[in-house]
């Protein structure tokens, strides 16, 4: 099962998700459930029997199936009594849990007709994923700007704070989305690390990073190159210095793994050089007072709807 939003803990197939065909409700997309059970059951047992729906009874579900809130891939209702199919895919929403609110603001640093462009804060997740939905910056646009069209062009991982680029119409989502995927946008990242005189100049990291769902920790393995990063210390005062961090590709964990495989570990990283003891039994824990000090500091594109130079930089800070 997927969980509420554009991801979940299970894996997807790649390419493109297809649209949910129930609307966004109070900004949180319905839930994509792929049913694994076969006709031995009926589509209201094997839903009953999912996990990921726990908590759902009888009862809850066929409320909900009278209303027209579970439907299939086509939007067409879905009749409870009938013989289950393997891997068809089913939409419903799913009650939410109740998540520790991120006490931080999403300052919005730009907005037009096309974008918005807000600095996010350390501990938000960009978009729906596991436990955090609510608790995202997709949602918290959705419901502050009351517009469902809201879509993230790229992302940042839930610890790194930033300049975090949203799109505000469909129509222009894949112009901006592309940017990203053809890696002609150029971003900057700054960090707070033990100083190193010797990376005054510029050290580029090449290897291949993989991360296979589940673990917490992504990993360098041989093969070819993958994952490149330009790496400068650019103020080494004290026992910790500032980093500018360029990467070229966007692997997950990419600077910070590159940041430990050179001996200089983000400060407050809870997964590199080694994962915290608390964080091994709950990844979900957050000690909001030792954010990781990673900011994506810069954001600029050349805009592929105007052709002007956008430039935008984050007013956040890796000293704390």
């Amino acid at each position: 099962m997927t969980g509420p939003g554009p991801a979940g803990p299970a894996r997807r197939r790649r390419g493109r998700a297809r649209p949910s065909p129930l609307p966004i409700r109070d900004g949180v997309d319905a839930t994509r459930v792929v049913v694994r059970a076969g006709p031995e059951l009926t589509v209201g047992q094997a839903l009953l029997a999912m996990p990921g729906l726990a908590g759902l009874t009888a009862d809850d579900l066929r409320r909900r199936a009278s209303a027209g809130e579970v439907v299939d891939a086509d939007g067409h209702p879905v009749d409870l009594d009938s013989p289950s199919r393997r891997n068809i895919s089913l939409y419903l929403y799913r009650d939410l849990d109740d998540e520790v609110p991120v006490p931080f603001d999403l300052p919005v640093l730009y907005r037009d007709e096309n974008i918005v462009v807000v600095d996010k804060p350390h501990f938000l997740a960009t978009m729906p994923r596991g436990r955090h939905v609510t608790e995202t910056a997709l949602v918290r646009l959705r419901r502050e700007l009351g517009s469902d069209t809201v879509s993230p062009a790229h992302r940042l991982d839930r610890l790194t704070a930033g300049v975090l680029l949203f799109t505000l119409r469909p129509e222009v989502r894949a112009a901006y989305q592309k940017l990203f995927a053809s890696r002609t946008a150029r971003k900057e990242y700054l960090a707070l690390a033990p100083a190193d005189e010797t990376l005054t100049t510029t050290v580029t990291v090449q290897d291949r990073i993989e991360k296979t769902a589940g673990d917490l920790r992504a990993l360098v393995v041989d093969g070819p190159v993958n994952a490149i990063s330009d790496i400068t210390l650019v103020d080494g005062a004290g026992p910790h210095g500032v980093y500018r961090l360029v990467p070229h590709t966007g692997r997950t964990h990419q600077l910070r793994l590159h940041m430990a495989s050179l001996g200089v570990p983000i400060v407050d990283d809870p997964l590199y050089p080694e994962v915290r003891p608390e964080l091994a039994a709950r990844p979900d824990r957050a000690d909001f007072s030792r954010p990781l000090r990673l900011v994506a500091r810069v954001l600029e594109f050349t805009d592929p709807l105007t052709g002007e130079h956008r430039r935008f930089e984050s007013l956040r800070s890796v000293s704390g």
